[in-house]
């Protein structure tokens, strides 16, 4: 009997078979290189220094000044903690619109839990933040994934809900610097080797997330849950409690954000983080989160947000009118969404070309 005749239906000749699982021929520090320098992140590197290169040759203090870098840091700061929470949410095909809204009721919290409690601990006001936005996460999580309501729909609502609470909180009152301690004001100008603290907070939170994602076992079943929520309920992935903990994240975070921008502003309003949860979905879709879930990094979606705040600062600068700066911020996101399908649809056919020749 020939060996041909003993190999089992549809298994592949050896020589191909081994062509198939033999190790890779370049080197750890050559793979290293391709995967950093072709990844989408590094693209959305090098547009963020375009930008700044034009803003910089058009007027050079946008770089070279005594103040360029600490702002180039700090602006970014509260959108860099928003995109953060936003990327979890993303990657499982959910969305949440309600960030804005937790972070104007937390930094209102934040005011007057110092107006209410004098000598009250910064941290102890920092984790009544997070613990209140984590709340109103939860919310957002529970109905999402045991009521399996769509994330748009009730986001869209409780964002509305969360923002008439604070209405009816504040009224026309607002905190102000003079009603926070010094020592908590400080945060938002102090820094550390050049660095201001408030970046240094949101890198922290980003590196955390980032790690979490990428090296442990519940970050891996986000993203295979964003992938096919129906496969990763027949595998027996955890996809509620999954789904409801990244809804509480990104109210924990949109928390901290609340806490930061009492910080960073000192006077807090009703009005406070009108619109940002757009921005917090932009930066997370033009950083390379599909917006259908299931891929994209934190790292990215970090450099998504910091190019979304330096366009705003650089094209005034260039002369470009507030409408076509607008323009420049919508086509980018339609660029990412465009840019997705297109890498979608071609490493679908990729897949079908690799089963037919097998």
């Amino acid at each position: 009997m020939s060996e041909t005749s003993l190999r089992p239906t549809g298994a592949l000749p050896g020589t191909e078979a081994e062509r198939l699982i033999e190790p890779s021929s370049q080197s750890p520090a050559q793979r290293l290189f391709n995967s950093v320098f072709r990844s989408r992140e590094m693209s959305i590197l090098l547009v963020l220094l375009l930008v700044i290169a034009a803003a910089t040759i058009k007027t050079p203090s946008f770089l070279f000044s005594s103040n360029s870098w600490r702002d180039l840091l700090i602006t970014p700061s509260i959108l860099l903690l928003l995109a953060a929470g936003q990327s979890v949410v993303i990657i499982t095909r959910n969305v949440d619109l309600s960030v804005g809204s937790v972070l104007a009721f937390t930094a209102y919290l934040t005011g007057r839990l110092f107006i209410d409690h004098p000598g009250i601990p910064i941290l102890a006001v920092v984790a009544a933040g997070m613990l209140a936005g984590a709340l109103l996460g939860l919310v957002n999580g529970l109905v999402v994934a045991v009521g399996k309501v769509p994330a748009l729909v009730i986001t869209l609502g409780t964002m509305y809900i969360y923002r008439g609470i604070v209405l009816s909180w504040a009224g026309s009152d607002r905190v102000n610097a003079s009603d926070m301690p010094e020592g908590f004001l400080s945060l938002g100008t102090r820094s550390v080797i050049g660095v201001p603290v408030l970046f240094i907070v949101a890198a922290v939170v980003i590196g955390v997330v980032g790690y979490y994602l990428h090296s442990h076992r519940g970050g891996r079943e986000l993203y295979a849950i964003g992938s096919d929520p129906d496969a990763a309920v027949l595998y027996g992935l955890p996809v509620r409690r999954r789904v409801i903990a990244a809804f509480v994240l990104s109210g924990a975070l949109a928390g901290l954000a609340g806490v930061v921008y009492a910080a960073r502003y000192g006077t807090v309003s009703s009005g406070a983080g009108t619109g940002i949860e757009l921005e917090a979905v932009a930066a997370v879709v033009i950083g390379g989160v599909a917006i259908f879930g299931g891929s994209g990094t934190v790292w990215g979606a970090s450099l998504g947000a910091i190019l979304l705040v330096t366009i705003d600062r650089a094209l005034p600068i260039l002369g470009i009118p507030d409408f076509w700066q607008r323009a420049v911020v919508g086509a980018l996101i339609l660029s990412a969404i465009v840019l997705d399908r297109i890498l979608a649809l071609r490493q679908a056919r990729k897949l079908v070309k690799a089963r037919d020749e097998s």
